[in-house]
């Protein structure tokens, strides 16, 4: 079993039937996504980290959804700041970013 450090999950706007729309997808979370990687990536994380994209939560209004596991802290309104912040406090830090939570 892999043992990682967190574990985020965020919404790529697909549909259980696999369509590729809602508000997550509109809001470009599949570059969000690719943005984390990289960042991730660029710190020497991505060993500590797991991300994973999800289909809809189901909560359109406050997407692009990010959810980082085992804290059970949700992100919405995602955007490629808000990732860097995420990445800097919580990813890196261990301390919740308050103010993006929803």
């Amino acid at each position: 079993m892999i043992k990682s450090k967190y574990h985020v999950l965020i919404c790529s706007g697909g549909k259980l039937r696999g369509d590729k729309k809602g508000m997550c997808h509109t809001r470009d979370a599949e570059k969000l996504v690719k943005k984390l990687v990289e960042e991730l990536e660029d710190r020497d994380l991505s060993s500590e980290i797991i991300v994973n994209t999800t289909s809809c939560y189901g909560i359109c209004d406050k997407g692009p959804v990010m959810v980082v596991y085992p804290d059970g802290v949700w992100y919405g309104n995602l955007d490629a700041e808000k990732i860097q912040t995420i990445v800097d406090e919580h990813l890196e830090n261990g301390k919740v970013v308050e103010d993006l939570k929803i």
